[in-house]
């Protein structure tokens, strides 16, 4: 699963990396947490365009929007079938970009990881997008592919984030390969403990990512 992450990568160098136009403003977030604005990639009219919407997928269906709150991930393996996210991964894919994200090991207590790019960031992650039509007017809403843990991840936990390559961007924004929804190689990451204020979704600064004392 992936349930906290983070991104603080100037919109400029975004833009570059995703080969894309910003048409948001972003401020450095830490902990991003669902239900909460965060920045996708995904075609435009014209060309890949960098926009805000809401963490947890809203299908264009759904009688309301509460069920966004349980839907920030998709699992791989049936995202082509289940009724949710079968439509938008024919025709909305999309690109999340993260700097880091969370995860916690069982245990009592829980120990929050957090993992970076092991080359300099930022990650991304594969992701759906829907446009859901309500009383209040037009929400547009995403969700994380995820997969089985590999290597590096599977100490922590027994799923990760769905990461794509550069290389394959633009595959997985046009085509939507099914062969791109695999665990990365091991080499891409690095994991260190941290503290457990990133528990708390109102804790917000770069201090979360610090790795743990010995």
């Amino acid at each position: 699963m992936c349930g906290r992450y983070a991104l603080s990568s100037p919109l400029e160098s975004l833009e570059a990396q995703f080969e894309a136009e910003a048409q948001a403003l972003w401020t450095p977030r830490y902990n991003i947490a669902p239900t909460t604005p965060v920045l996708v990639v995904r075609n435009g009219a014209a060309g890949r365009v960098i926009v805000l919407q809401r963490w947890g997928l809203v299908p264009s269906w759904s009688r309301d929007a509460s069920m966004g709150a349980r839907m920030a991930n998709a699992r791989a393996e049936t995202v082509a079938e289940k009724p949710s996210f079968r439509g938008p991964f024919r025709r909305n894919r999309c690109i999340l970009p993260a700097d880091a994200f969370y995860e916690w090991r069982a245990g009592t207590p829980k120990q929050p990881f957090a993992i970076r790019p092991a080359g300099g960031g930022p990650l991304a992650f594969a992701g759906l997008w829907d446009r859901w039509e309500g009383p209040e007017g037009v929400l547009e809403t995403c969700t994380i592919l995820t997969t089985s843990a590999n290597g590096a991840m599977a100490p922590i936990h027994d799923r990760m984030p769905v990461i794509l390559a550069r290389e394959d961007y633009g595959r997985w924004l046009d085509e939507g390969g099914t062969d791109l929804l695999r665990p990365c190689p091991d080499a891409w990451l690095q994991v260190h403990p941290v503290g457990p204020r990133v528990g708390n979704a109102r804790n917000d600064d770069p201090t979360l990512l610090e790795p743990l004392d010995d």
